[in-house]
């Protein structure tokens, strides 16, 4: 954890009180004690250091000193069809902590029906991944998840407007255009299922305003394909 993020809730004017997950990695990994500083952030909010002046079992008490705003964003919309709940749960944290805001998670035809069951769907289990990624970076910004369960309409209907001003790419081994490095403007990306989206999927997404995309002959899971892409077209 290089960032200790804290809930709005856990404050009370410049104060916060930590428990749980967040006073283990205080205690037993990071090994502070009181009038220790830590790197401290509040979600959506400010960053700064927060000073320890109160420590037990139970809880840490902060004195907080937030005055730096978070890094700037990832100017990036990712529309990803639904990989292994598993396999979510790392590329969450993935695109958290490459700047990443905007997140479509979408049905595909290769999408099994039953990760669309996962608790790892649940509203609090996607944010404690997106948080996990946000203390790996050193920010504060929360990503905005959306979940489309149903293909044809989302892309029919939906996409059309999410793509506006930005460039849409989909991300597909079978063509000979090669993915642009070091984008200047805002990009969409579209990444498919494991063995990728059908044709007839490609083609709805073509007609959307998707130009089609490679990074090279290998064909990379999910949770790798994710950083290389966004990598490549905006180099940290």
């Amino acid at each position: 954890m290089n960032l200790l993020l804290l809930k709005p809730q856990q404050l009370s004017d410049r104060v916060a009180v930590v428990t749980g997950r967040q006073l283990d990695q205080l205690t037993q990994i990071q090994g502070c004690s009181v009038g220790d500083t830590v790197r401290t952030g509040v979600l959506d909010g400010l960053m700064g250091i927060a000073t320890i002046i109160e420590l037990n079992s139970q809880r840490a008490v902060l004195e907080l000193n937030l005055d730096s705003p978070p890094p700037a964003i990832t100017p990036l919309c990712l529309v990803l069809a639904m990989p292994r709940p598993k396999m979510l749960r790392r590329t969450l944290q993935t695109v958290a902590s490459m700047g990443v805001k905007d997140l479509y998670l979408i049905n595909s035809l290769r999408v099994e029906k039953s990760f669309w069951q996962s608790p790892f769907l649940h509203t609090e289990a996607i944010e404690e991944q997106l948080i996990l990624g946000l203390e790996q970076a050193r920010d504060t910004l929360l990503p905005r998840l959306h979940i489309r369960k149903r293909f044809k309409p989302f892309v029919e209907d939906e996409l059309p407007e999410v793509i506006k001003g930005s460039k849409a790419l989909l991300a597909h081994p079978l063509t000979s255009t090669a993915c642009p490095i070091n984008l200047q403007q805002p990009a969409t990306l579209a990444i498919g299922p494991e063995g990728g989206f059908i044709p007839y999927e490609v083609d709805l997404l073509n007609a959307a305003g998707f130009e089609t995309v490679h990074i090279g002959p290998r064909i990379l899971r999910v949770e790798t394909a994710v950083p290389a892409l966004i990598s490549r077209l905006f180099p940290a």
